[in-house]
């Protein structure tokens, strides 16, 4: 684990075609590789060939995504809200791992129509819990319908979201780094 950057892995949840959900990530890993002291890991669901059930005994892209899950020290999810929840692909990378989450942060980076998509951020929230998270109170959150996206769906710049971004880095970074010490000191018991 050591004293080196918090290597943080963000999520890219949609896998539908035509999405924003690449853009938007794009931008925050633009803004999140200003900060000091984390190194980002791109894991973009597109990517993965994981099953759409999960079978007996996990494939190789399953072990591949849990590997890419156990190496990182806290993640950001970026999630489109769809029909007031979250998308089935992000549910079923979510379950291709289990222990490789614990004890680590998870902060949301979420868009949608008009609720932003903290729809979708509450029920995660719930499920990182159940695999002993703890996940960022503050969000980054987008209405696709507000005018802030350009044409190819890429979030225009504000004060409000660069300052929501520095407050979740902020959050993620402190959690991130106390987790990191309280691993290295004694195992996690569940």
């Amino acid at each position: 684990m050591g004293n080196g950057p918090l290597r943080v892995a963000v999520i890219i949840g949609s896998t539908r075609e035509g999405r924003v959900g690449d853009a938007v990530a794009q931008w925050f890993i633009a803004r999140a590789g200003d900060r000091d002291g984390l190194v980002l890991d791109v894991l973009d669901l597109v990517d993965f060939d994981l099953p759409s059930g999960l079978p007996e005994q996990a494939t190789r892209e399953m072990k591949r995504f849990a590997g890419r899950i156990d190496a990182a020290e806290a993640f950001v999810v970026v999630t489109p809200e769809y029909n007031r929840s979250f998308p089935a692909s992000l549910k079923q990378a979510i379950d291709c791992a289990y222990d490789e989450w614990r004890a680590k942060p998870v902060g949301f980076v979420s868009y949608g129509y008009r609720s932003q998509g903290l729809y979708a951020v509450e029920q995660l929230r719930s499920i990182f819990t159940e695999l002993h998270t703890a996940t960022m109170r503050d969000t980054v959150a987008f209405n696709l319908l507000d005018g802030t996206f350009a044409r190819d769906g890429t979030p225009f710049d504000s004060d409000g979201q660069g300052q929501a971004v520095t407050t979740l880095l902020d959050e993620l970074l402190w959690w991130g780094l106390a987790l990191r010490e309280a691993r290295a000191a004694r195992p996690y018991v569940c």
